[in-house]
């Protein structure tokens, strides 16, 4: 936690922010300058249309130029957002992101008795004695009874080795575009620092290597059903 306080401590303050206005954040990425013109233009003949300044076919064509100008302009966006999506997997995911209208979280669910849960911290005990019910049902006897003994061997002796080069190695092949993990640590820095933090990171992988964040994600049926529920395990970005 010590190593991780200071990495983040010195992330923010080394690393320059910039703050984006309100308007500037609800602005669909397409809309480009040339099309906010249009925008005030097609405005600016249907105030006129209204006055009686102008006609009625000069407002339509007015519609039809920034209609057809919006268009070519989503379509223009998305094709270069596909044919990039290997090297700019961030922009590609972020734009399909925001069609999502709603993010939901997890609503009330059934417990073992019939009854409802809402408290979050009881969901979350539910889902996590699911989640380990189907794994253990899924395990055959002998691969139930080849983990206990790899445990008990690895609490007992060493945790698994885990090489500094190893850690090094994959620290300078990550890729910048994707997402910050749960553990906030931007990736580019990871990059960047891979001999600063190749060692201490290995040591921490061979105590640490089995956490993550496991996040329920809802399939088909009904909500409060615990059946209708998969886990996505969400481990830090230098675990990814």
């Amino acid at each position: 936690m010590t190593l991780k306080y200071r990495f983040l401590q010195a992330q923010n303050l080394c690393i320059p922010k910039s703050k984006k206005s309100g308007k500037g954040s609800r602005r669909p990425v397409w809309l480009s300058r040339e099309l906010i013109k249009k925008l005030k233009w097609k405005k600016e003949v249907y105030s006129a249309w209204k006055k009686g300044l102008t006609t009625w076919e000069c407002y339509k064509n007015a519609v039809r130029v920034y209609r057809d100008e919006t268009r070519k302009a989503k379509t223009s966006l998305e094709l270069n957002l596909t044919s990039d999506v290997k090297v700019n997997k961030k922009g590609f995911f972020k734009y399909i992101g925001g069609k999502k209208k709603t993010r939901e979280n997890v609503g009330p669910l059934l417990n073992e008795t019939g009854d409802m849960v809402t408290e979050d911290a009881e969901k979350a005990e539910l889902l996590n004695a699911f989640f380990a019910s189907v794994f253990t049902a899924k395990a055959s006897p002998q691969e139930s009874q080849t983990l206990e003994v790899t445990e008990k061997v690895w609490m007992k002796e060493d945790f698994p080795l885990v090489e500094e080069d190893q850690v090094r190695e994959q620290l300078s092949k990550l890729d910048i575009h994707k997402s910050m993990g749960p553990d906030r640590m931007h990736r580019r820095v990871l990059r960047e620092l891979a001999e600063v933090i190749a060692e201490p990171f290995s040591i921490i992988f061979e105590r640490s290597w089995r956490k993550a964040s496991v996040t329920p994600v809802f399939k088909k049926g009904k909500k409060e059903d615990l059946g209708n529920y998969s886990q996505s395990a969400s481990p830090p970005s230098l675990e990814r």
